[in-house]
């Protein structure tokens, strides 16, 4: 029997990359909802839905009886992911309380969380990060959600896993993407004549980062919401490894082509607002795909992460116990994304 997925936030990034991945596989069906409709190829059946409507969601998704798994993906909220608790537990519950009654054969509901769980954006906090840690201090709509999960599993045939990734990089333009914001403003600084200099605290160039690669993050995803010893666990993932700024910046100015030079610390969202005009005559000269300013450079999200002055490690101890071993080097990723946005006319 087929499984049925049906992804909550299929324009969104992540939403994306899993049903690019389901795609692939034989034995899915795959049904995406979002407000806005995707602007990617795919084999889901796509349902335009107010999912923050709970008459409309229960009326254009009656129909998703064969639903085998839920993966609540989407996000409301600015380009540092912080968002609104309201809304956030909106999408999932509106969802679940309108599939759950309909679907029999409903087998696993699949959360998107991440490092934000254990507060990694309040300051430093307790490394490696476990899924056993105590919650920090509440407002966060990740306990929210999860407890949402807990309570209405609580009793049913069916089970929860929420994952909890550290920061998304992907190929993807139009949303919040690190490796293609650094890739833009080394483009910029090399049209001004600059050298390549870390916008950061100094800080947050020595500490340890880890990130996750989309695609890899897409399978652990199916991965976690199929595998029987997974279920209601919240289960870290990251690419397996950690890096510092300080050492993968100079292998991005060798990427560029230009000099680097120690960090100084500016304000991103300050500094680069008024490049607009300047990137529109790079894309021009060099003939770049016609993306605008705003799809390529999400600078707060920059200046998020580039200000994070405490280590960002969490532990991935129990996803390799639990059998899932793939990993990636985030060194290596940075510089295949990168190469992939050149190849692809994104940047120079």
């Amino acid at each position: 029997m087929k499984n049925k997925a049906v992804i909550i936030g299929a324009s969104g990034g992540m939403g994306r990359n899993i049903i690019t991945y389901l795609s692939t596989l034989d034995n899915w069906d795959i049904v995406g909802l979002d407000i806005k409709e995707p602007m990617y190829e795919s084999r889901q059946t796509f349902i335009q839905v107010n999912l923050l409507d709970v008459e409309e969601t229960k009326q254009k998704l009656s129909h998703l009886t064969a639903t085998t798994h839920i993966f609540c993906v989407g996000f409301i909220g600015d380009a540092t992911f912080s968002g609104p608790i309201d809304k956030n537990v909106a999408l999932l519950k509106n969802t679940v309380e309108a599939i759950e009654p309909i679907a029999k054969n409903l087998q696993r509901v699949f959360l998107m969380e991440g490092g934000k769980v254990y507060g990694r954006q309040l300051g430093k906090f307790k490394t490696p990060a476990k899924e056993t840690d105590a919650r920090h201090m509440a407002p966060n709509f990740y306990f929210n959600q999860e407890d949402f999960l807990i309570e209405r599993q609580r009793g049913k045939s069916w089970s929860w896993v929420a994952l909890r990734p550290e920061l998304l990089c992907s190929n993807i333009v139009g949303i919040p993407n690190l490796p293609l914001l650094i890739g833009v403003y080394a483009t910029i600084s090399k049209e001004l004549g600059l050298p390549l200099r870390f916008s950061g605290s100094e800080a947050a160039y020595q500490a340890l980062v880890q990130v996750c690669d989309a695609k890899l993050l897409a399978k652990a995803a199916v991965w976690v919401a199929t595998a029987e010893n997974t279920a209601n666990h919240a289960i870290n993932f990251t690419n397996g490894d950690a890096f510092r700024w300080q050492h993968l910046w100079k292998r991005i100015a060798k990427f560029f082509d230009m000099e680097y030079e120690e960090p100084q610390q500016i304000n991103l969202a300050t500094f680069m607002e008024d490049k607009a005009p300047l990137w529109d005559s790079i894309v021009e000269k060099y003939q770049l795909e016609p993306n605008s300013y705003h799809d390529v450079a999400a600078w707060p999200l920059g200046d998020f992460m580039f200000n994070c002055d405490w280590d960002v490690l969490l532990s991935t101890t129990k996803i390799q116990q639990l059998g899932f071993h793939e990993v990636m080097d985030s060194e290596e990723m940075f510089l295949d994304l990168l190469q992939d946005f050149r190849n692809r006319n994104i940047i120079p």
